[in-house]
């Protein structure tokens, strides 16, 4: 999470949205930066409601606009799916290698998700607190045009991305009847990506 006191915007850090690579090029220009621990880094609304909120508004009276990036839930689940691919977590709980992604697909929608596919929900985590935090500007991963001409014009800055924190290549070609589960589970998800401009 950044963020930029005088513009009064902070930066959320959807995991798995490409908000690695704005934070490694704004680090330096950003007021506060929360790298680590990762759930200081990746503080969904109701933590930054609960904690960093309450400081900025109490020790600075200043409040600030929320941005985030909000990615096509099939293709998040996917990006979730190919980093815990990776060799390093070979025989960790939280690794697929050897599960289908069909599998993973129904496996994170479950009531209580197995450690491999308990990854979250991105509605759940730009959910609008009851008094009234909520995220001002949310943009869509997959029009990275937008979240970068808004930074660069508020921020009145250049922004050069480095490519960071990418995930092995596979073949994520998930079965239609595995796609509906996660349509009929992550309802809410669809809903909220569907209301994006």
């Amino acid at each position: 999470m950044l963020i930029f006191f005088k513009e009064r915007l902070a930066l959320l850090s959807v995991p798995k949205t490409g908000t690695t690579a704005y934070q490694a090029a704004l680090s330096a220009r950003a007021d506060m930066v929360f790298a680590n621990p990762p759930q200081l880094k990746h503080a969904p609304v109701y933590r930054y409601n609960r904690w960093i909120r309450p400081m900025l508004a109490k020790v600075c009276n200043a409040e600030m606009e929320l941005v985030a990036v909000m990615r096509e839930p099939v293709s998040w689940l996917g990006s979730w799916y190919r980093f815990r691919q990776r060799d390093d977590l070979r025989g960790h709980t939280n690794s697929t290698l050897g599960i289908s992604f069909d599998d993973f697909l129904r496996d994170a929608c479950k009531g209580k998700p197995p450690p491999h596919a308990d990854v979250g929900s991105q509605a759940k985590f730009l959910e609008a607190q009851p008094n009234g935090c909520a995220v001002s500007h949310l943009f869509r991963y997959e029009d990275p045009n937008a979240l970068h001409g808004f930074l660069k014009e508020r921020l009145q800055t250049e922004i050069d991305l480095p490519r960071l924190n990418v995930s092995p290549q596979a073949d994520l070609a998930p079965g239609s009847a595995a796609v509906e589960v996660v349509r009929r589970k992550r309802a809410d998800e669809f809903a909220l990506y569907a209301g994006l401009s």
